[in-house]
């Protein structure tokens, strides 16, 4: 009868102690995360409050930050939208935190590999943000020297300026992340040239009456150069 009883009350007293011995550790969890979103929440507020006094909103819309927000079809203003990036972060940040409170050797590790990572996926989120700023610039910059030129497809030529970047950082983003490598190369190759091929057989089809136009003008001018030099030699 004792022998019975050992093998029934051993294994509950087994499960008390390793449960009483994980309650501090969950306890732990829960104050973490508790605090640490309570924290995230106050940062957030500062961060906006900062952002609309810096005038963030405003410089966001003169290097169209905003616009490439509405394509993305988020409606927030950047200071609200970068707020919120902010919180999830440090949500993410604090919730790793909060799990290795538990001491479990398999979160743990996990929570290792993420903050190993972490870097990686803040300086692709820095090449995300700066090469999508400079895109509209230069997309800008592109179109108002081809108007300024007289040039005929000059939106054609900077939206298609503004999509070979787009697609540029992209797969540096990519590449930085280490998601599939070899694949992401052969997509960006395959893409590039598609968009590159398409964008000269669109020009030169669309340059034909130009260059047409550049020709008979330089023909009139040299006929009219050999007429004054006619006269002039009569």
């Amino acid at each position: 009868m004792s022998d019975i009883l050992d093998l029934i009350l051993v294994p509950l007293m087994e499960v008390f102690h390793k449960l009483g011995a994980f309650l501090p550790n969950l306890l732990a969890m829960l104050v973490i995360l508790i605090v640490g979103i309570t924290a995230a929440r106050l940062l957030r507020a500062v961060l906006v409050r900062f952002l609309k006094a810096i005038k963030f909103d405003a410089w966001a819309d003169r290097m169209g930050v905003t616009s490439l927000l509405r394509k993305g079809d988020v409606w927030a203003k950047p200071s609200i939208a970068l707020g919120a990036i902010f919180l999830w972060v440090l949500i993410i940040v604090v919730l790793m935190a909060a799990l290795s409170a538990l001491r479990i050797a398999a979160i743990d590790n996990l929570v290792a590999q993420f903050f190993a990572y972490l870097p990686r996926a803040f300086s692709a989120m820095l090449i995300l943000v700066i090469g999508s700023v400079l895109a509209g610039f230069l997309s800008r910059a592109v179109l108002i020297a081809a108007v300024n030129s007289g040039f005929h497809y000059a939106r054609l030529l900077a939206e298609g300026i503004r999509l070979l970047l787009t697609v540029l950082i992209f797969a540096m983003v990519l590449e930085e992340l280490k998601v599939a490598p070899g694949i992401v190369l052969a997509a960006f190759s395959i893409i590039f040239g598609g968009i590159v091929a398409a964008l000269a057989i669109s020009f030169g089809v669309g340059g034909i009456d130009a260059a047409k136009r550049m020709i008979e003008r330089e023909t009139v001018e040299k006929s009219e150069g050999a007429a004054k030099d006619d006269i002039e030699h009569i």
